[in-house]
């Protein structure tokens, strides 16, 4: 059993070309044996985004803070804030924007931990 705060967690510069003003922690995964799934939060400074990119599993997202957009893959902005749920599909193009200028924006990203 582990039990964790995310202010207790190392954070980390989101090492990704394209990624813009992202931070990474990961206080559930694989480096804590959990054997199938990894809980990763990533914080997006106001303006900043994720890399435009595909991967071969799903993404369960949930949005702690802030207001964004998740861009698909025809390039349609769908609005997301605090409170939301999204999945990304395997194989799906995507990109996550902070559209604030004053506020970062926050959300967990549940992966199967072999991605990790």
């Amino acid at each position: 059993m582990k039990i964790t705060s995310l202010d207790q967690v190392a954070s980390m510069p989101m090492q990704m070309e394209g990624a813009v003003g992202v931070a990474k922690q990961v206080p559930l995964g694989k480096e804590h044996g959990a054997p199938n799934f990894s809980f990763r939060v990533f914080t997006i400074s106001p303006g900043g985004n994720t890399p435009y990119h595909i991967h071969d599993a799903e993404h369960l997202n949930y949005i702690l803070q802030g207001e964004g957009v998740l861009v698909d893959q025809e390039g349609h902005q769908h609005p997301v804030k605090g409170g939301d749920f999204s999945m990304v599909l395997p194989n799906e193009k995507h990109q996550y924007r902070n559209t604030s200028t004053t506020e970062e924006f926050k959300f967990i990203c549940a992966v199967p931990s072999a991605y990790e």
